[in-house]
């Protein structure tokens, strides 16, 4: 038996988030036309006992072979010998897991040419959801959501409501019918966007930005606190390492340059 995956790069261990599935795809074959008997061992953890179910299931190009919801733990299947025959083996996450918990699937096939053995792995993870609001009330659903994160089942685990993102937040937790129960009595909360995004996709709302992001020189800016507050001034050198600019007032009697934040300043006029 030789393996590939349809995702994941062919990773044989997987992150999925609870109610999603994964796919691997695998081949066998017999040493000519015959049978292979294909047997499965499963496991869930890391609580054994108190581990809700995960649905597992074999597929070939005509469809369904195999589930752990049947009485057998194995699957009697016809190969043409002459070439391998292609299997996918489906693992979809319950409802309700719980961040970390486990299926470990040990397939074994076994036909005259011998038997061979591959383990397939998928823990739960995290979804990362995105939460339309009404414009500018980000804030009160976010309140809202945030008084309701402890009642019940502890699902949600972290909002994010980005400044300059205006009609979104975002909301991490694992049970994701839960979470859309949870906001369904919002009022300024609308709907959640269809699938879900990752914080590979939301980094940079987590990355802060550079206070100088923008700010070039020979802009026209305005000293916005300090000893200079108010002041007008020409931006002659940037530091993107310590976020700092030197500007040259422009209404001073003898020009010199003053160093200051790249937040103490508020652009007037750009630089053409």
């Amino acid at each position: 038996m030789s393996g590939n995956s349809t995702d994941d790069n062919g990773q044989r261990d997987r992150m999925i988030s609870a109610g999603g599935s994964t796919v691997w795809a695998f081949q066998a074959k017999a040493a000519a036309a015959g049978k292979v008997w294909i047997n499965f061992d499963i496991t869930t953890g890391p609580d054994a006992e108190n581990a809700p179910e995960w649905n597992v299931t074999l597929y070939d190009s005509t469809g369904e072979l195999w589930s752990n919801y049947r009485s057998k733990r194995d699957v009697e299947v016809d190969s043409p010998g002459k070439h391998p025959k292609e299997f996918r083996l489906e693992v979809i996450a319950p409802k309700g897991a719980r961040y970390g918990d486990e299926v470990i699937v040990d397939v074994t096939a076994t036909s005259d040419g011998g038997t061979v053995s591959e383990t397939f792995r998928a823990s739960a993870k995290q979804s990362v959801m995105i939460l339309k609001t009404q414009i500018d009330q980000e804030k009160s659903v976010v309140d809202s959501l945030l008084s309701k994160a402890g009642i019940g089942e502890k699902d949600i685990f972290a909002i994010l409501s980005p400044g300059n993102l205006r009609g979104y937040v975002f909301v991490e937790g694992m049970n994701t019918e839960r979470l859309r129960e949870k906001t369904r009595d919002i009022r300024k909360a609308r709907s959640f966007v269809d699938g879900e995004t990752s914080l590979a996709e939301i980094d940079h709302y987590l990355t802060p930005l550079s206070t100088v992001v923008g700010i070039v020189e020979g802009d026209l800016v305005e000293l916005i606190n300090g000893p200079f507050k108010g002041e007008r001034a020409r931006v002659q050198h940037i530091d993107n390492n310590k976020e700092e600019i030197t500007v040259e007032l422009i209404e001073a009697m003898v020009p010199i340059p003053v160093t200051v934040k790249g937040d103490s300043v508020r652009i007037i006029e750009k630089d053409k």
